[in-house]
């Protein structure tokens, strides 16, 4: 009789569990838009703390959800980035933890200050090494499109764009090497010629944000990238990672979202600011998805549940 009623008592967690899992994967379905994909940053911890969870969710959420690609906003590597194309790294914080087969997907990727840090040629080149990162240049810009929605991601370097990695040359020594005002120059020009439904700027570090980070890496990006962001009515959201939580922020003048994304391993406590509309401190990823009139950014934790959606419309 203690046996039978263990097997149904088994039974029965078993099919709750199964129940729980197809809630979840029907509640990610209903996210699904034309046109999918990630958003993350801030990952390498060689799968500690929230690292390899997040990799495993990630991968069983595009089993439910098509996803075309993930965005990757910097600081993929942490403390002194990558050596080389062969740096141990390159399995230890992507290879072996994104590893799902739904992952084998477009990475579209760019630097943040830790892969400043090291080698920064590694990146670039890692291209042509692998059969999913993409990282043509330090900066550069992707049109993605499915079932005739069109998203222009401008992906820019912006270390190289703020006082304190450009003076600091024993710890970020390419960051001064890089031609400032070409890269201003450049999206600019982007920009001006963005026709797409819906242009997204991506860089590792905020605009606008509660952070312990120095004020003047807020002041540099808002003097040089905003000043530009604004010049123009096409740019619909700003994305960045760098602080480690997920904010969303509006500012007066402005019709741009300005989202910071969470870290994908390691997360940090925050605190509302002006122009905040919503933050928390959890580790997680968004969901971004897109059709012709309705632009969704889901903010999600390590558990797969929505805490945030930013919706911006046409």
């Amino acid at each position: 009789m203690v046996s039978i009623k263990r097997t149904f008592l088994t039974l029965c967690l078993a099919l709750i569990a199964i129940a729980g899992f197809a809630q979840n994967e029907a509640a990610w379905k209903a996210l699904e838009k034309p046109l999918n994909f990630y958003l993350v940053n801030d990952l390498g911890r060689n799968g500690y703390y929230d690292q390899k969870p997040i990799a495993e969710l990630l991968g069983k959420m595009a089993e439910a959800v098509d996803i075309e690609c993930v965005v990757a906003a910097g600081d993929v590597h942490h403390f002194e980035g990558v050596r080389s194309v062969d740096d141990p790294l390159w399995m230890t914080n992507y290879e072996l933890i994104y590893s799902h087969p739904e992952l084998m997907i477009p990475w579209y990727t760019i630097m943040g200050n830790h892969e400043y840090r090291g080698n920064t040629q590694a990146p670039i080149d890692y291209t042509r090494k692998s059969a999913r990162w993409n990282m043509p240049d330090r900066y550069y810009t992707k049109v993605l499109e499915n079932d005739g929605i069109t998203i222009r991601l401008v992906m820019i370097d912006t270390p190289p764009l703020l006082d304190k990695y450009r003076e600091d040359t024993e710890k970020y020594p390419d960051a001064c090497k890089q031609d400032m005002n070409k890269q201003l120059a450049w999206i600019d020009s982007v920009l001006s010629t963005a026709k797409e439904d819906w242009v997204l700027v991506v860089g590792h570090h905020p605009i606008y944000a509660d952070t312990e980070k120095e004020e003047s890496e807020r002041m540099d990006m808002e003097k040089r990238v905003d000043s530009i962001l604004r010049k123009y009515k096409n740019v619909d959201m700003y994305l960045c990672g760098h602080i480690h939580n997920f904010q969303h922020i509006r500012k007066n003048g402005s019709n741009i979202d300005y989202v910071v994304n969470t870290s994908g391993s390691l997360s940090r406590k925050v605190k509302p600011v002006d122009g905040t509309k919503f933050c928390s401190g959890e580790t997680g990823f968004s969901l971004i998805s897109a059709d012709k009139k309705e632009l969704n950014l889901h903010m999600i934790n390590k558990e797969g549940k929505v805490i945030y959606t930013v919706k911006h419309t046409k």
